[in-house]
């Protein structure tokens, strides 16, 4: 292992000093990388619904969109299907989560997000009222508890983590969609 350097004594030799950076920040890297591994990081999309908080895995997650408009209105559709949206050329389902859920409509405000579920065969976007970035768990912070929601997502929920006092309910997307009360949305 290389001795480290002053970065002082680089500062008239931009070569050897963007070496040692280089150095530098691959061995933190490094470092970090090992760590995560064996610490089991889980990492997930945080979201707000109802004023709860809620993760969805990362994997399930394809992008996060504002809510896009104009949406076709989809005839004979469940209420909670608010329309086809075109995002890129694809058509892509719009689901008021909430409202699948029973739990009424979500309020649409500049924070409202669709979430693009990342699934093979069903494409659909969810709607919810917030998405707050990705947060990152270790295995340890994991529970199999099922909490009660405002919402009533408990059927669809695959555990939570809880950090300090907060509890983050795992929204299961794949769940969700291949359950027959969202496949059958026609009415």
């Amino acid at each position: 292992m290389q001795e480290s350097v002053a970065l002082k004594t680089l500062r008239d030799r931009p070569f050897e000093l963007l070496a040692e950076l280089e150095r530098r920040g691959r061995a933190v890297s490094a470092n970090t990388s090992t760590d995560t591994a064996q610490a089991g990081e889980w990492v997930g999309v945080a979201l707000r619904m109802a004023g709860e908080l809620y993760l969805v895995a990362r994997e399930e997650a394809r992008e996060v969109l504002g809510l896009p408009t104009p949406l076709a209105r989809v005839p004979g559709a469940k209420s909670w299907i608010l329309g086809l949206a075109n995002i890129r050329g694809q058509l892509l389902p719009i689901i008021d989560l909430r409202a699948f859920l029973g739990s009424g409509p979500t309020p649409a405000s500049r924070t409202t997000r669709v979430i693009v579920v990342n699934h093979r065969e069903i494409p659909a976007g969810l709607l919810v009222d917030e998405v707050l970035g990705f947060r990152r768990f270790t295995d340890a912070e994991f529970t199999a508890e099922v909490p009660a929601t405002i919402v009533r997502a408990e059927r669809y929920i695959a555990g939570s983590f809880r950090r300090g006092t907060e509890q983050w309910p795992v929204l299961a997307l794949r769940s969700l969609l291949e359950d027959p009360p969202f496949t059958g949305a026609s009415t």
